[in-house]
């Protein structure tokens, strides 16, 4: 996963965990615009979200976030 995709991720959960707390979910949708103005990087977070991590539709952030701390 390219590093701009990683880094919003990881402020997107930052953020909602903040606002809503630890046991806050989030889909890969949460990471986009509610247009499709970048189908490559949406390709690319479903891809890792389902392909690879075969993950359900919503996850807690704090999962997600650490996810992909993990990989970097």
């Amino acid at each position: 996963m390219r590093a701009e995709l990683r880094q919003k991720i990881i402020s997107v959960c930052d953020k909602k965990i903040v606002a809503k707390g630890d046991n806050v979910g989030v889909s890969f949708y949460a990471f986009f615009a509610n247009k499709n103005d970048d189908p490559e990087r949406l390709m690319e977070a479903a891809t890792w979200w389902i392909e690879t991590h075969k993950l359900d539709h919503f996850e807690k952030a704090t999962k997600i976030k650490n996810m992909v701390l993990a990989e970097q």
